[in-house]
């Protein structure tokens, strides 16, 4: 019997019953649902609405539903329509009719959003920590690159010379942020709905207070309509999850260039590869290219989560059922993506040759060749255009800057003397840029001592 069918007549026909079930989904949440259940009906007791034998047996009973479902002694019906009905049909067999007091002054709309919240508090703190061990493991292989010179790039063209620490570092200084707005969401996920009904509150004497330190919550919604009718929460997290996917797939991306043969920077560890059906020398970054490719699925969720509530009047409306697929998804999308991403960051091998040999291939102290010139009195514009001509007169005689003879750089310009090849080595322009944020070695182990700070 569903707990609905008071007023109705006759069963539900077979495709809405299948369509209106939400166990398959929700059942998730069984032991957020148990464990609301139980602060509720201490609450009933405290407040005498029911009597204190009665609510001890639904206790009891909801403690030994939890510990069979633990030993696998019972399992959740997928025939029932949602988990809050598994769990008190469950209740009223392991305990008998007092079970059917259990639901006193609740109702189905504030139950799913506390157990949703306490569920999503939950898996917010699991990813932060797995966020953080991410985040570790880019600041440990930054750690072992300080010296590591690579190309840094703009419109995917060689720029300026940095430092493979400093790349990394880049990430994690995102990764910092991405922590910084799972904490700051918490305190809106941690509201106590419970206790808001169905929407206009209760006649009963309950104690909201009571319900929202027992299970935890620092503070409670304030108007009982908000508390049942709002998944901002929701939105709010799966924004955040969307964002540290799109970092994610920008680094993925990077790994995918960089292990391509034209580049060969970096060599993906075989436990993140995978070869090719036909051709026997393919490698294939496959699990970046799938780490990329779920941030679209992130993407995908946020926006499902966003326009299932654009358009829903106060209070609740059964639309909300569709708000549980799309953000287990993408909670469990964004584990194993920040998982994957960590084992792929932490085995890659490093090719610190083949990123120096592509500084020097391109040119990329032509702009310290134009700040030798200003400090040397010439004004930037016209040093730019010296140096801009020299590239070219490399790139058209096939030499770096620091193969190109001191008579050509005089030709260019009187103040160009011997100390020009000490300028332009390219170690001594990386670790020239000591500016704050800078590649140098020692303004990187500042970073990386930054972010491991953050993160204790």
């Amino acid at each position: 019997m569903k707990l609905w069918s008071g007023m109705l007549s006759g069963d539900l026909d077979k495709f809405a019953e299948e369509f209106n079930s939400s166990i398959k989904i929700d059942q998730r949440l069984v032991f957020d649902d148990i464990k609301g259940s139980i602060a509720h009906v201490k609450m009933l007791k405290k407040t005498q609405i029911i009597e204190a034998d009665q609510a001890d047996k639904i206790i009891m009973g909801l403690q030994i539903i939890k510990q069979k479902l633990l030993d696998g002694k019972l399992e959740i019906d997928l025939s029932s329509e949602d988990i809050h009905s598994f769990i008190e049909s469950a209740l009223i067999k392991e305990i008998g009719e007092v079970g059917k007091k259990m639901h006193t002054a609740r109702s189905r709309n504030d139950q799913v959003t506390t157990d949703l919240r306490l569920h999503l508090r939950d898996e917010v703190e699991n990813i932060g920590s797995i966020l953080k061990e991410y985040l570790k493991i880019l600041c440990e292989v930054a750690d072992k690159n300080k010296e590591t010179i690579m190309p840094g790039y703009t419109h995917l063209q060689a720029a300026q010379p940095l430092t493979f620490a400093h790349h990394l570092m880049a990430y994690a200084m995102m990764g910092l942020r991405d922590l910084e707005r799972l904490e700051d969401l918490k305190k809106r996920i941690n509201s106590s709905p419970l206790g808001a009904c169905a929407l206009a509150g209760t006649t009963y004497p309950i104690d909201r207070e009571f319900t929202a330190r027992e299970l935890g919550f620092e503070s409670i919604m304030q108007n009982s309509m908000d508390a049942v009718s709002d998944r901002d929460y929701i939105l709010e997290l799966q924004s955040v999850l969307s964002i540290i996917g799109i970092h994610l797939s920008r680094l993925s991306e990077e790994l995918i260039i960089w292990s391509s043969q034209p580049y060969h920077f970096v060599s993906i560890d075989d436990k993140f590869s995978t070869g090719s059906s036909i051709m026997p020398q393919k490698k294939n970054p496959d699990m970046a290219e799938l780490i990329r490719s779920k941030s679209a699925k992130l993407i995908g969720n946020m926006n499902q989560s966003f326009v299932m509530l654009k358009g829903l009047p106060l209070a609740y409306s059964k639309d909300m059922q569709e708000d549980k697929e799309s953000i287990f998804d993408s909670v469990d999308t964004i584990k194993i993506s920040l998982q994957v991403m960590a084992g792929q960051i932490k085995s890659l091998k490093v090719n610190k040759e083949k990123m120096l040999e592509a500084c020097k291939d391109g040119f990329l102290n032509a702009t310290d060749l134009a700040d030798y010139l200003v400090n040397k009195g010439e004004n930037f514009r016209d040093a730019h255009h010296i140096s801009a001509r020299l590239v070219k007169y490399g790139i058209e005689n096939n030499k770096t800057l620091d193969e190109i003879d001191l008579d050509i750089y005089k030709d260019e310009s009187d103040l160009f003397d011997e100390d020009i090849y000490q300028e332009i080595d390219i170690k001594k322009c990386v670790n020239e840029r000591k500016s704050l944020g800078g590649p140098a070695k020692k303004e990187v182990e500042r970073q990386i001592a930054f972010v491991l700070e953050k993160l204790n």
